[in-house]
C-alpha cells in the first residue's frame, strides 16, 4: 500500500513559535491530526492525544522515566515470537482485552449474549478440523476425563447451524501444547462445526490454571506490581457464524482456588462455571453460547 505524506502549503503553516506551555503544545499536536482522512483514525488519535497528554501532565512524567517506558514497548515487541504474543500479554494483565470486549459486546449482554473473554495469545491458526464427540487430548495426556457439550445460540434462542467453533486449553500441567515439547503438536485443540441443532461436542481433560509467562517485560512489570500470576483453570471458544458478531470467550472452571482473582481479568460474569463430576470420576460440562446479530469477522491469530 502507497502511502502519501502532505505538507501544508506557506498560509497553512505555523508562522510562530508553540508557546511553550502544555496547554499550546496540546493544541498545535491536536492541530496536525485534523486533515487525518479516515474519520474513526482521526478520532482515535484526538483521544490517544488528549490522554496521553493529560496522563503525563498528572504524573510530572520525566525524560528518563519516558525512556524508559519507550524501551519497555521495544522489548514488548522483542519478545513476541512463536510461543507466546506479549503485546495481548499486555493489553491482557492491563484489562484492557477484557474492557474491549466488554464495550464491543455491550448490545448482546443487555440482551442474554453469553460474555465475551479476552482471546489471549495462545490461540493457534489451522486448529485441526475434528468431528462432533472426537477427542482433542492425546493418548497419553493425564489428567481427569472431561466431556463438553454445547449448544451455539442467536439471543433469541434460535440454534445457529454449521457455526465454526475453535476451542483449545492448557493442559492439566498448566502448559498449551505450543509451549510444551512434552505434548504432541496442536494437542487439547480443534475446530468444530455445529449440526442442524447448533450442538458441537467433544472429549477432553479437565484443564490446569496456570501462571501466565513471566520471563519477558510483562514479568517484570506483575513483579514490581506485586499482583498474582495465575490464571483460573479453562477452556477458550472462539464461535463463528455467518451473520453474527464472532464471540471470544472463555469457560472458567469455578471450583479453581484462583476463580475469583484471575491475573487478565477475564474471570467475568456467567463465565465461572463448575464442571459436574460423575461416579466415574470423570467431568461433564454443558454450555450454551449465544450470539449477538452483526458482520461476522475473523480475529487476528497470535500464533502460527
Amino acid at each position: 500500500m502507497k502511502i502519501e505524506f502532505q505538507s501544508g502549503s506557506t498560509d497553512e503553516m505555523q508562522r510562530t513559535p508553540i508557546p511553550a506551555t502544555p496547554e499550546a503544545l496540546l493544541m498545535a499536536v491536536l492541530a496536525s491530526n485534523k486533515r487525518t482522512s479516515n474519520p474513526r483514525l482521526r478520532e482515535i488519535m484526538d483521544a490517544l492525544l488528549r490522554h496521553l497528554h493529560a496522563f503525563a501532565s498528572e504524573v510530572d512524567l520525566s525524560y528518563a522515566e519516558l525512556e524508559l517506558g519507550l524501551d519497555f514497548l521495544v522489548r514488548i515487541g522483542q519478545a513476541t515470537g512463536p510461543e507466546k504474543h506479549e503485546g495481548i500479554l499486555l493489553a491482557d494483565i492491563l484489562g484492557l482485552a477484557t474492557l474491549v470486549g466488554l464495550i464491543d459486546a455491550k448490545k448482546a449482554l443487555a440482551s442474554g449474549g453469553t460474555e465475551p473473554a479476552l482471546i489471549g495469545p495462545f490461540w493457534r491458526a489451522n486448529q485441526p478440523i475434528r468431528p462432533n464427540g472426537a477427542h482433542i487430548a492425546s493418548a497419553d495426556t493425564p489428567g481427569d476425563k472431561l466431556f463438553v457439550q454445547g449448544r451455539v445460540l442467536s439471543l433469541d434462542g434460535k440454534p445457529l447451524a454449521n457455526a465454526r467453533v475453535e476451542t483449545w486449553q492448557a493442559s492439566p500441567g498448566g502448559l498449551y501444547e505450543n509451549q510444551d515439547p512434552e505434548q504432541e503438536d496442536m494437542n487439547l485443540r480443534a475446530r468444530f462445526q455445529t449440526d442442524g441443532e447448533g450442538r458441537f461436542s467433544f472429549h477432553s481433560v479437565r484443564p490446569a490454571g496456570y501462571a501466565v509467562p513471566v520471563d519477558g517485560p510483562c514479568g517484570e512489570l506483575l513483579a514490581r506490581q506485586r499482583r498474582d500470576i495465575m490464571r483460573p483453570a479453562h477452556l477458550h471458544f472462539i464461535v463463528l457464524a455467518d451473520g453474527y458478531k464472532t464471540l471470544a470467550t472463555q469457560i472458567f472452571d469455578a471450583d479453581d482456588p484462583n476463580a475469583y482473582r484471575d491475573v487478565v481479568f477475564g474471570a467475568v460474569g456467567s463465565l465461572l462455571q463448575s464442571f459436574e463430576a460423575r461416579s466415574d470420576g470423570s467431568y461433564t460440562l454443558d454450555l450454551e453460547l449465544r450470539l449477538e446479530p452483526g458482520t461476522m469477522r475473523v480475529p487476528l491469530c497470535p500464533l502460527p
